[in-house]
């Protein structure tokens, strides 16, 4: 190393300006290729997005990684890159749960990158709509909550269509205290609902005589927070970023372990890469231990179950429609067994899709 600190920093300069001609250079050369994989896609007719072979080149790139970046970077790196290569190949529309600034925003944001074109959606109902019509590629829907449970209207919108889910994301969902004041002129408090419930332990020990109040949205809050003196609002980073407002105290919630699983619906069918998950629905048969039957083929076949709720049919009074997810992929041996035996117990049964289990948190 050189006597003079600034000559050895103006060396490590020019061998990161080095580095970064080389990342443009290959970063340039992948997108040639992926350009040339959008040709042969198109003329066999084959989806651009790729679940399965998106997992396989994010696990390839978090195996290689030997430090200092951290696995989330190095994925976060691969999402934002693939995501601008979409648009060499066709254009992908993705469908969320709007307002701008929601939780599905950031998910759908998170998972795809920002290169896609994002259509905002005023009910989880209009996204499913939107992606069997064609009006978008995919869409992507809350479908669980590590602390609330599975989310309703996500169950019954899956449960009167034929939508299907090719991928799933895992998104931590941080609630974040914002404003354009400083805390001792907070006012009031808003948010939705169920968002000031994650966070209700937290308000009252830090703000115990400020009122809180629901709005229809986090996003909804945000903005209201942007716009009115004493207002704040409790969401996300991505809120906080789009209506410019101040995160007075990040991560306000409850419980830190606040995730929830999302679903992306689209045409695909993934083909098993040995670390699936199936969701399917169905409605058993009216006699003594129907539902037991279909759940015992599974247990039969030694397929894993790994979530199950159930909800009111729609079609007939005290009717239920079950949903359950199990380890593995509908084409495995043992999963297509037990759906096969299960349906000659079931009225009703449809497969809403097989995809990559997410292995990690966005």
């Amino acid at each position: 190393m050189s006597d003079s600190p600034n000559a050895d920093l103006a060396a490590i300069r020019d061998e990161i300006d080095s580095v970064d001609a080389d990342l443009v250079r290959l970063m340039g050369r992948r997108a040639e290729l992926v350009a040339a994989v959008g040709t042969a896609k198109r003329a066999a007719g084959l989806p651009v997005y790729a679940p399965d072979r998106e997992r396989e080149v994010i696990e390839r790139a978090v195996a290689r990684n030997a430090g200092p970046l951290t696995s989330q970077v190095v994925e976060a790196v691969f999402r934002e890159i693939m995501s601008a290569t979409f648009a060499l190949q066709v254009p992908l529309r993705v469908g969320f749960l709007g307002p701008k600034g929601s939780f599905s925003h950031l998910a759908a944001s998170r998972h795809f990158g920002s290169s896609v074109e994002f259509n905002e959606l005023a009910s989880i109902r209009d996204v499913v709509e939107t992606v069997l019509r064609g009006h978008a590629d995919h869409g992507l829907v809350p479908y669980e909550n590590s602390i609330g449970g599975s989310i309703h209207e996500t169950l019954d919108a899956l449960a009167t269509t034929e939508a299907t889910a090719c991928a799933e994301a895992l998104v931590n969902i941080s609630q974040h205290l914002m404003a354009n004041c400083s805390p001792e002129q907070v006012k009031s408090i808003h948010s939705k609902p169920e968002a000031l419930d994650q966070c209700r332990e937290w308000l009252s020990r830090q703000f115990p005589r400020v009122p809180l109040v629901g709005e229809a949205s986090t996003s909804a809050a945000a903005r209201r927070a942007a716009s009115e003196e004493g207002v704040a609002a409790i969401g996300s980073e991505l809120a906080a970023e789009l209506f410019g407002l101040h995160i007075l105290f990040p991560s306000v919630q409850d419980r830190p372990e606040n995730i929830t699983r999302f679903l992306v619906l689209g045409k695909q069918h993934p083909r098993p890469t040995g670390d699936d998950r199936t969701t399917l629905f169905f409605t058993a048969l009216d006699k003594p231990g129907a539902l037991v039957d279909v759940l015992d083929a599974f247990r039969r076949a030694g397929v894993n179950l790994l979530h199950i709720d159930k909800r009111p049919s729609g079609r007939t009074n005290w009717e239920y429609s079950f949903f359950i997810d199990c380890a593995g992929h509908r084409d495995d041996p043992t999963v297509a067994s037990a759906i096969h035996d299960a349906r000659s117990h079931c009225a009703h049964l449809r497969v809403v899709g097989s995809y990559p289990r997410s292995k990690r948190i966005l």
